[in-house]
């Protein structure tokens, strides 16, 4: 193997593990905010289609290796320079994805965590618009992802709706 070649690999290496370790560099960020969250998340009353809570711990860790892939797949096709856009709304949505669990399991705001995970809903559309010019895999890694967050909008609504005193 050529010694180029050899860097290119280590570099793609790198990048795959930068990339997935900022996703889960977020989703510790996230979970900080739920060390009360299986107490609290029990005493809820939730809708009869709810997931058992034990369910989004995995989901979850599935989720944010894919954006992780996501995000790695678009980074070596085009990298930051090209792509300004496209990474900015990347990070953005990584960020307000953090943020939701602050906003519902912390500071316990449900209308605030519902029109939260709404503009979370549109930067990760807006992303995969992005990922999609740069490359259609990119974009189809967050499919499960975006489905997922609607998914748990509808939730997080009925659970704010169903619980008005303890979310606001």
């Amino acid at each position: 193997m050529s010694e180029q070649r050899r860097l290119n690999r280590l570099k793609d290496s790198a990048g795959l593990a930068g990339w997935i370790a900022l996703c889960f560099a977020a989703a510790a960020v996230g979970g900080a905010a739920t060390a009360g969250a299986p107490g609290f998340f029990g005493e809820l009353s939730r809708p009869s289609w709810a997931p058992p809570a034990w369910i989004f711990g995995p989901v979850w860790t599935v989720l944010y290796l894919m954006m992780g892939l996501s995000a790695w797949t678009a980074w070596r096709e085009r990298g930051f320079r090209e792509a300004p856009a496209a990474f900015g709304l990347f990070f953005l949505q990584l960020g307000a994805n953090a943020l939701w669990s602050w906003i519902f399991f912390f500071w316990r705001q449900g209308a605030l965590a519902f029109g939260e995970i709404l503009l979370l809903w549109i930067l990760l559309a807006a992303t995969m618009q992005q990922f999609r010019r740069i490359r259609p895999a990119a974009a189809l890694l967050l499919v499960p992802y975006l489905a997922w967050t609607t998914f748990a909008a509808v939730l997080a609504f009925s659970i704010w709706r169903l619980n008005p005193a303890v979310l606001g």
